[in-house]
């Protein structure tokens, strides 16, 4: 990205200008979502969409609708320095307190809830009903860390902790039983290719399915 006030630029994924006068900058970087527009569109009914903007679509100054097909042959390196995963395989990527991991989308499709550690926090993601929705909680309540599963047969999807039994929705949101009320913190989740994140994560720990 490049800012018209200085023509510094700026790296997407970190937010650090690495070229121009704010060389070195960093851009504070803001929560979001993993959703697909369904899911969102469901929670936030009275939500407003950004539509282009008809001049600079005019001026054809948008990016080609298919210009990932057309330049992602050219930024995947040849020989990737960490092959644990194929270069492009998807994965959510989560980074705390100066640790890293990646989670590959395959596992979370086949699992919708993953339990685990990052740099000392104990975290859960989360897979909506749609199968591409993510989210990323810290798995703490009222001091106490809680193990998570998923309620079986629940439409919307429900988690259940093991310790009180309270049912959780797919916002972290306590909807039910002696936790009713409480809000899981949400966690900064990347969808990422593979070869993305480790470039910005060299020290990134990968996650392994039960049984592989």
């Amino acid at each position: 990205m490049r800012d018209e006030e200085t023509g510094s630029w700026w790296q997407q994924v970190t937010g650090e200008a690495f070229l121009g006068p704010l060389k070195g900058k960093q851009l504070d970087l803001v929560y979001h979502d993993e959703l697909s527009y369904g899911l969102w569109k469901k929670e936030k009914p009275q939500g407003r969409v950004l539509q282009p903007n008809e001049t600079i679509t005019a001026a054809g100054r948008y990016a080609p609708a298919d210009w990932e097909d057309r330049v992602g042959k050219l930024i995947v390196p040849t020989t990737p320095s960490d092959q644990r995963l194929e270069p492009r395989a998807l994965v959510a990527g989560v980074s705390l307190n100066d640790s890293a991991k990646a989670y590959p989308l395959s596992a979370l499709q086949k699992q919708n809830l993953i339990i685990d550690v990052v740099g000392g926090t104990p975290v859960l993601l989360a897979m909506g009903d749609d199968k591409k929705s993510l989210r990323a909680f810290e798995r703490v309540a009222d001091g106490r860390t809680l193990e998570f599963f998923v309620k079986t047969n629940a439409s919307p999807m429900r988690l259940i902790d093991s310790e009180t039994g309270s049912e959780w929705d797919f916002t972290g949101n306590a909807v039910s039983g002696p936790l009713a009320g409480k809000q899981l913190r949400k966690i900064e989740i990347l969808r990422d290719y593979w070869f993305d994140w480790q470039a910005y994560h060299s020290n990134t720990d990968v996650y392994v399915e039960a049984g592989q």
